[in-house]
């Protein structure tokens, strides 16, 4: 039934008048919402653009959103969505899928102008594959490190020059809407410590990190919420799932799947991370410390040193919390202590992000302008 759901949807779409058709965006799914729905919304409220929305996610909010110039289209994330990409017919495609034309996603064979949006604060040279960005047409860049390494990018390898935008960064904006001041704790209840790490062969969960330090902040009543990437839990459901059986019934830890949430992140004191883009938003956004676990650096791009910087997630670590080393784990307790004196200002956020609670306005400008070039 889904199949034949998903190739209905498609026929939807094709079978739209063409004014109704012309700026569409793509999520893969609920976690990538967060990053579309300011510019789905401004673009809604400041014009009347009809706007396509099509997601591969069944639990998607931005499925379920609803405005008159709105229409919405689940598409599987295989054969049927790489078919559609390929021959859609759309002005402006926005999207937050890095490597399309490298894997089974490709450009469209009509005229498309792709615009990439950020789905994280960290490196465009490090985080990501070599020519993960290529072939979009144009980058908005949530900071001024965005800006520099793809100019630096394009130099090194005499690539065609992109449009920059300066654009921001959508979820943080969210995180910075919800930040209230925090209640003042009573002197008996436990701090409580966010675990969000990255995912990969040398990540916190997978490399067994996790359980020890896990072990280490309940022996030391700290309450622990444990928040998994996505992908830890597709490839590393076991160990997980060890976690989870081990603690469940330990009424200080706890345990959330769903990423696009930000309740934990508002609700805990401190985040234990490794090379997670979590680490950014949470640090930026709410001005809370972050304790860096020195697992091995996430690298995508083997040649990421021939762009000759420095990625943010590696310089930005000391500013906004502390480095601890595999065999100074039985110390995080004392660290952690150390870390509540660290103080994150505006300034750290007005360096790193551009247009912070309004790059919304400063996206849909730009695609307004994309369209009535079209």
């Amino acid at each position: 039934m889904g199949f034949f759901r998903h190739i209905k949807d498609v026929m939807r779409f094709i079978q739209l008048p063409k004014e109704q058709r012309s700026l569409t965006f793509y999520s893969e799914g609920k976690n990538y919402w967060s990053h579309l729905e300011g510019l789905v919304k401004e673009v809604l409220n400041t014009s009347n653009i009809q706007v396509c929305y099509i997601s591969s996610g069944e639990d998607d909010p931005g499925v379920f959103f609803e405005h008159p110039n709105y229409q919405t289209f689940k598409i599987d994330d295989g054969f049927v969505r790489n078919w559609l990409f390929e021959n859609i017919e759309t002005d402006v495609m926005v999207m937050t899928m890095p490597d399309i034309e490298q894997f089974q996603v490709k450009r469209s064979k009509h005229r498309v102008h792709y615009v990439y949006v950020q789905h994280s604060l960290v490196s465009l040279h490090m985080i990501y594959r070599k020519n993960a960005f290529n072939h979009y047409d144009t980058i908005f860049c949530a900071g001024p490190h965005h800006v520099k390494e793809v100019r630096a990018l394009e130099q090194k390898y005499n690539l065609p020059s992109k449009n920059i935008v300066e654009h921001g960064y959508g979820r943080l904006d969210s995180i910075l809407d919800k930040r209230t001041k925090p209640p003042i704790k009573d002197i008996e209840e436990p701090l409580h410590i966010l675990m969000a790490p990255s995912w990969g062969e040398s990540a916190t969960i997978e490399s067994g990190t996790a359980e020890e330090i896990v072990a280490h902040l309940l022996d030391h009543n700290y309450k622990v919420t444990l928040r998994p990437h996505p992908q830890t839990i597709k490839f590393s459901k076991k160990k997980v799932d060890s976690m989870l059986k081990k603690y469940k019934t330990n009424e200080l830890f706890n345990y959330e799947e769903n990423i696009s949430g930000q309740e934990s992140l508002h609700a805990s004191d401190v985040m234990i991370s490794d090379w997670s883009w979590a680490a950014l938003d949470y640090a930026l956004g709410l001005a809370k410390p972050v304790i860096f676990i020195d697992v091995p650096r996430k690298i995508n791009n083997p040649d990421y040193k021939e762009i000759g910087i420095e990625p943010i997630e590696v310089v930005i670590r000391e500013e906004i919390g502390a480095v601890v080393k595999l065999e100074d784990i039985s110390n995080l307790s004392k660290t952690i202590e150390k870390v509540l004196q660290t103080k994150i200002n505006n300034n750290t956020l007005s360096a790193n992000v551009f247009n912070p609670r309004k790059s919304s306005f400063n996206g849909c400008k730009t695609i307004k302008e994309l369209l009535n070039e079209k």
